[in-house]
């Protein structure tokens, strides 16, 4: 019988090797990982049991023997510069870590090339970078072709949405139907934990204000001043913590929520803080003092505005739905509360909302897990992506 042969990957930016893992699943075999956090390749390691390396790719590029030669290129580029959830900075250095891919590319001439950011890398000028990451592969020979996935579709309890550019120079004609597997909720995965490693739950205390604020929050609910509607809880419904206010107050606080959306000055944003003379003629100074001194109102200038008006926080997902986007911040109760808990989620909780087995072992301070865990690609997901791959091989 002829011998088991194991496509190779180089894989950059590995992180803690979500990606990795993934591709070591479909049988590939792991040449070097890449990263520069010790604590991230301490991890890589002590469960892939594949050479890692600390290399920063923004002063040089691995440095491989003619023997460790390797078929499928991995690139999960950091991120930061392109999500919509950050500054966007079109000049943030990290940005143009996407070339690095390239760059290692003209060296050894791999057979696939695999490129992962967030779907932010095609919005607004930002494109520019990866419509120029496109032209650095296919001057170099490769065939390039742009796949818009969600980990939902791959079987992980998550919604989270990542732009692929896979770049091929194999001569083979791909069909780019990727295969998806059944769909999971948080149900799914948020039983059977007792005992497990990286699982201990810390509720919060009862007589904290922690406590009473989550006690507030439903299912699918969330904590803001800036939303209306049967998902936002107010600070005004929560006098335990926030402070009481009346009828009348209460009546100018949704007025003012209102007004601060539709009566708009600005082009940037989504709300404007609105006229005070107007909240004067239609309820009186007296009030609008009084909700600035309880601090549910906030005096700018000739305008009033509310206070705590960030998105949302203490956000508590449907256990029957898959969970929003885990992120670097996903152990923190102030911004994630458990479904049915009063508490954070666990390590361990996390990380199988990221697809990961449980036998998969992280190490390091609670806050470098969860950054981790955070910033990994879904290993289900990369499992999927790569049995697309070996088609291609």
């Amino acid at each position: 019988m002829p011998k088991a042969t194991f496509p190779r990957f180089l894989s950059l930016f590995s992180g803690c090797g979500g990606l990795d893992l993934g591709f070591a699943q479909a049988g590939f075999k792991g040449a070097l990982s890449v990263d520069i956090d010790d604590t991230a390749l301490a991890v890589h390691s002590s469960n892939l049991g594949c050479p890692v390396r600390n290399l920063d790719l923004t002063l040089q590029d691995p440095q491989l023997d003619s023997t460790n030669v390797f078929d499928v290129l991995l690139a999960g580029s950091p991120c930061q510069g392109f999500s919509t959830s950050g500054m966007r900075r079109l000049d943030d250095p990290r940005n143009a870590l996407l070339f690095v891919a390239p760059r290692v590319a003209l060296k050894h001439r791999p057979k696939v090339v695999v490129a992962e950011n967030v779907p932010g890398a095609l919005s607004g000028a930002h494109r520019a970078y990866w419509d120029s990451l496109h032209q650095k592969m296919r001057e170099l020979g490769y065939q390039t072709h742009d796949l818009h996935v969600d980990s939902s579709d791959f079987g992980v309890a998550q919604k989270r949405r990542r732009i692929l550019l896979i770049a091929w120079r194999t001569g083979a004609t791909p069909n780019f139907d990727i295969e998806v597997a059944p769909k999971k909720v948080l149900a799914d995965v948020l039983t059977g934990l007792d005992g497990t490693f990286n699982h201990t739950p810390i509720h919060l205390d009862k007589c904290s204000d922690d406590f009473k604020i989550a006690a507030r929050i439903g299912q699918g609910q969330k904590l803001t001043n800036s939303r209306s509607g049967d998902r936002s809880i107010h600070t005004w419904d929560i006098p335990e913590v926030f402070g009481k206010t009346t009828k009348l107050e209460r009546e100018v606080l949704t007025q003012v929520l209102k007004l601060r959306r539709q009566v708009r000055r600005r082009d940037f944003g989504d709300a404007d803080p609105v006229n005070t003379r107007f909240l004067t003629n239609a309820y009186g100074v007296d009030v609008l003092n009084r909700l600035v001194a309880k601090n549910f109102l906030r005096k700018l200038g000739r305008y009033h505005d509310l206070t705590n008006t960030f998105n949302g926080k203490y956000r508590r997902p449907h256990l029957d739905a898959p969970s929003r986007t885990v992120d670097t911040r996903f152990g923190d109760h102030r911004l994630f509360l458990h479904p049915v808990e009063n508490r954070a989620f666990t390590i361990r909780e996390a990380a199988r909302i990221q697809g990961f087995p449980d036998d998969f072992i992280f190490t390091g301070t609670n806050a470098q897990q969860f950054r981790m865990i955070g910033n990994a690609v879904p290993p289900p997901l990369a499992h999927g992506i790569a049995k697309f791959v070996r088609s291609l091989l």
